[in-house]
């Protein structure tokens, strides 16, 4: 299951408004606005449509991606100024313990999903900080996103989280999505 990365010469792709049916703005922004968090992280930011979202409501954001081309594609169309781009997989951040009030993923948890991607959430977000994560779920119709077999339920992202110390805020599977906040003790 999982672990399908995104082919970087569709990166035009990512740049649909559609997108926004399957996770909007608002619930993505809203837990990191509540929370007041100011450094952030984007986990597979690829062109950076859902980064844009959150950097008006933050003091920085990270746009972290394991394909450089999708850092030279937004960098293209053009980064917000408080975006500074990291190329790196999310098992291996290059952040001090600590150092993030939250992360946030849109469709991409099924690229990072593993022991070590999680052991490494827990490391590089503060106590308090969140995770938030939308992502395509295992039990959805496999009409958009990636194949089915490819997928994860959100009770695999929640058992995830919690192995690692986070406490659940919100869990919910929808449609096609699932959406999990937690928070780091």
């Amino acid at each position: 299951m999982g672990f399908h990365t995104f082919d970087a010469e569709q990166a035009e792709q990512l740049e649909r408004p559609g997108r926004y049916r399957w996770v909007s703005a608002e619930e993505l922004v809203g837990p990191l606005v509540e929370a007041g968090a100011a450094v952030v992280a984007d986990l597979g930011s690829g062109t950076g449509f859902y980064t844009d979202d959150v950097a008006p409501h933050v003091e920085t954001v990270y746009g972290v991606d394991v394909q450089s081309e999708m850092h030279d594609a937004y960098r293209e169309k053009g980064t917000p100024e408080n975006v500074e781009l990291v190329a790196s997989d999310v098992a291996d951040l290059p952040f001090a313990d600590g150092e993030l009030d939250g992360v946030f993923s849109t469709m991409t948890y099924h690229e990072f999903a593993s022991d070590a991607a999680m052991a490494e959430l827990a490391r590089v977000v503060r106590s308090g900080g969140l995770v938030v994560t939308f992502d395509w779920a295992a039990d959805g119709a496999g009409e958009q996103g990636p194949p089915v077999d490819e997928r994860f339920a959100a009770d695999d992202a929640v058992a995830a989280l919690e192995a690692v110390g986070f406490e659940v805020v919100s869990a919910a599977t929808r449609t096609e999505t699932f959406g999990v906040v937690a928070r780091a003790p």
